[in-house]
């Protein structure tokens, strides 16, 4: 059936969507050949192309696919070009890669119209690429399918090939959550993410915000164990809204969601953010303290602290004091300590590759192992903010055991004034698969972010 429908594309469609296609391919060079973010670079150039909605997504599924599927469209593009991949031109390399992408994933698109307009695409770029692709791409008709056929999970090297991830990770994975696990998560990576929003209930609460939505013909399920949360059923933009611009609402994963209601800040209470930026969870907790107490946040690098700050005047939460420096060399203003201490340390963001198409071909393996070092160092400065009998919550969006569950465990046997509270008590359907007092959110498990959250109190000391 998906074969019938591709021999009967109409040349109207193919018109439409060159434009598409021509954005696309705009946004692959930017990404490999000068080391853009896909996601900012898509902005930019749809942008700059005028693309109307639904061409607008398209160039996105194709921009976002291809970067996601790369590993396994270049190992079909090896076989049929009977070259190395890396000895083929980058833009032609780009250009075959979006052809082939569509070719194997793309049911909708007719296969002369990928074929085609691959050509069409080559013909950008001078040196006669075009009669090269048109002969790959004629072959990859016949035989594209056929190769990814014979691929298999059966080991990290062969799932690294099939379901495109870098082979370390797969290998990371396969050790720490099991085979069926790390392939389950493999398979989710390349899926479309859950779109998910916070109501800031400094302004309205998710009941208003829902309706307010479904006006907008924007359809939307409340999250039962986020009283804040909602996940949109309807493709929506929500940077480019109305309801954003004024703070009624932040794009935020459930699982980032998550990390506020464990750290639970009371109104009143005096509550330090670590690492802070763009100001996600600084805002959620100044909505759960309902803007009354002491919430200090702090970012290092100057033009994220600019969007922190930004994002928090955006959201109502003026009050929330933004300090422009090092988290590992903070200095508090509260001789005791404050009540509660948000640490969500850089990290390698191995849980969000559903929404960061291009990030698993950034991250290195040594890149895990300086960011661990980074994150002890920045788990010891925020425990000394912590006073005696507050909580500090440790949280990062990734999968990965030395920077979650190791990480704490190092720091535990450094301190033993500090200890983990359980919380697979209160939120069992979350609990980590080996370790249940810590949490591990996992998308192929939970539909949401990767995420890892333990929460630490400090022994409340007691008079000699």
């Amino acid at each position: 059936m998906v074969r019938l429908a591709r021999l009967h594309g109409t040349s109207h469609n193919r018109n439409r969507l060159s434009t598409a296609r021509r954005c696309a391919y705009r946004v692959l060079r930017r990404v490999t050949g000068e080391e853009a973010f896909a996601d900012r670079a898509f902005v930019a150039e749809a942008e700059r192309y005028e693309l109307a909605p639904r061409d607008r997504a398209f160039a996105q599924q194709l921009v976002y696919g291809t970067l996601q599927r790369q590993a396994t469209l270049d190992y079909v593009l090896t076989a049929l070009s009977a070259r190395p991949v890396g000895s083929i031109d980058p833009p032609l390399r780009d250009t075959l890669r979006l052809g082939l992408f569509q070719l194997l994933y793309l049911g909708g698109v007719p296969d002369h119209a990928a074929v085609e307009q691959t050509v069409e695409l080559a013909k950008l770029e001078r040196g006669g690429g075009h009669r090269f692709a048109n002969a790959v791409m004629r072959r990859a008709t016949r035989e594209a399918e056929g190769l990814v056929a014979e691929l298999t999970s059966d080991s990290p090297a062969d799932a690294a090939v099939l379901h495109s991830h870098p082979e370390w990770l797969v290998r990371m994975w396969w050790d720490a959550l099991g085979p069926e696990d790390a392939v389950a998560l493999l398979e989710r990576d390349n899926e479309a993410p859950e779109s998910a929003v916070r109501a800031n209930e400094l302004v309205i609460t998710r009941e208003e915000l829902r309706e307010l939505l479904l006006e907008l013909e924007v359809h939307s399920r409340p999250v039962e164990e986020l009283p804040e949360g909602l996940v949109l059923e309807t493709p929506f933009d929500v940077h480019g809204s109305l309801l954003f611009e004024a703070g009624a609402l932040t794009p935020q994963s459930r699982a980032s969601m998550l990390v506020a209601r464990v750290l639970a800040p009371e109104p009143g209470e005096t509550v330090l953010d670590l690492c802070a930026a763009p100001g996600v969870k600084s805002t959620h907790i100044a909505a759960l303290m309902r803007g009354r107490g002491r919430l200090v946040a702090v970012e290092r690098n100057a033009g994220r602290c600019d969007s922190l700050q930004a994002n928090c005047r955006r959201m109502g939460a003026h009050w929330v004091d933004v300090r422009c420096e090092d988290a590992a060399h903070f200095v508090g203003e509260f001789e005791d300590g404050y009540d509660r201490v948000l640490l969500d340390p850089p990290c390698s963001d191995l849980g969000t590759l559903q929404s960061r198409p291009d990030a698993r071909w950034r991250k290195q393996q040594d890149q895990v192992r300086e960011l661990s070092r980074i994150q002890e160092e920045l788990l010891e400065s925020a425990a000394g903010h912590v006073r005696p009998g507050g909580t500090l919550v440790y949280s990062t969006c990734t999968i990965s055991p030395s920077a979650n569950e190791k990480q704490v465990h190092t720091f535990l046997a450094r301190h033993p004034d500090f200890e983990a509270d359980d919380l697979a008590a209160q939120l069992p359907e979350f609990r980590h698969p080996r370790i249940p007092r810590f949490l591990q959110l996992l998308p192929h498990v939970h539909g949401t972010d990767g995420f890892f959250i333990a929460r630490l109190r400090r022994v409340a000391e007691t008079p000699a």
